[in-house]
């Protein structure tokens, strides 16, 4: 034992991969074999008269998404509540954590960020169909049932991940250089253009990358306040369950995935991940 405690003091890299080797066989089995499987699937089919599943190679699946016109809107109606549920919780969130992290005392801090994160606390049901109240017929919102219902909803369920990447990166951004900017007599918008927005650009992808991704495979939300809408999440839901077509229902779940390594490729030509 002496020996290897030597031998392991001696050897960082060592030690490295014996901490990390269980959760990456963790990542590797559950997660990445979670997806091979998805993939798999994506390309058998069902019998339609027995309903059993025909582990035969076919691209059935993948010719009637591309083919189908309803599919494509679908897909595009996704992207698109993605994309505003980003850019509703950029705008909000972006304000919030400047003051945190630079107009509140250090002590107001943390109090600002366990009142950020309480809303995590509560179950996201309990959450969604207070949304509903407000947003359906008779309630306080009732012009936004439907597709402005879901992108309010989700934008305040996904609200916390965008502030606090925000509230990170600002927090590290120095003083003085605001200090400094104010000095040689810049405007705030110049300030917020050529500093404050280019240091803190990393952060905002990190956001987003949680908005964008948690709105584009989410179905609960539209069920509850968006009317007759479907998103990709519901199709992936209703083809496992009442059509009990799981070859094309996985063939649907590739498209988030592919939606992102391009959202995420897209943001790496920018040098935005290196940064974070």
């Amino acid at each position: 034992m002496t020996r290897v405690a030597a031998f392991l003091h001696r050897r960082a890299g060592v030690r490295l991969s014996l901490l990390l080797s269980a959760p990456l066989a963790w990542l590797g089995l559950a997660y990445l074999g979670a997806l091979a499987a998805l993939f798999v699937t994506a390309f058998y089919s069902v019998d339609t008269f027995t309903g059993e599943l025909t582990r035969t190679f076919t691209w059935v699946n993948f010719r009637d998404l591309v083919t189908g016109e309803v599919y494509r809107t679908i897909v595009l109606r996704s992207v698109g509540v993605a994309l505003a549920v980003t850019v509703v919780d950029l705008v909000v969130a972006f304000p919030m954590a400047f003051a945190m992290a630079k107009l509140a005392s250090p002590r107001s801090r943390r109090w600002l960020v366990i009142a950020v994160l309480t809303p995590l606390w509560a179950s996201y049901l309990v959450k969604a169909y207070a949304w509903r109240v407000m947003l359906s017929s008779g309630g306080l919102l009732g012009w936004g049932f439907g597709l402005t219902a879901t992108v309010l909803t989700l934008a305040y369920l996904w609200l916390p991940y965008m502030i606090l990447p925000i509230y990170a990166g600002l927090e590290r951004l120095p003083g003085s250089l605001l200090e400094a900017a104010g000095d040689l007599g810049a405007r705030s918008w110049r300030v917020f253009r050529t500093i404050v927005w280019p240091l803190t650009f990393p952060a905002v992808i990190a956001g987003s990358i949680f908005t964008f991704s948690l709105s584009l495979g989410d179905y609960i939300a539209v069920k509850i306040v968006g009317g007759r809408s479907q998103l990709i999440g519901n199709v992936v839901y209703d083809n496992i369950g009442a059509a009990n077509n799981l070859p094309f229902a996985a063939a649907v779940a590739t498209v988030p995935v592919v939606v992102m390594l391009g959202y995420l490729a897209a943001v790496r030509r920018t040098g935005a991940l290196e940064n974070l």
